[in-house]
């Protein structure tokens, strides 16, 4: 179950759109809970590239997704 009424960032809400669920992103891209929930939970947070570029490969080798830093953080 996705959302329990927690606002969302763009990525928050692209991970929801596309199924993958928080916890399976951060394992494969071996970042922290705590990263990972900042990442998906609070707007004005944004996290270093070289987190996201880890987030990034990940989601394009085990989900076939290609993302950008600037589809989600300015």
């Amino acid at each position: 179950m996705f959302g329990l009424g927690k606002k969302r960032t763009k990525f928050g809400e692209w991970l929801d759109k596309n199924d993958i669920q928080q916890i399976d992103i951060q394992k494969e891209a071996k970042v922290g809970h705590g990263t990972m929930s900042r990442m998906c939970n609070e707007k004005e947070y944004k996290p270093k590239f070289s987190t996201f570029e880890k987030v990034r490969r990940s989601l394009k080798s085990k989900w076939g997704k290609k993302v950008e830093y600037d589809d989600f953080w300015m």
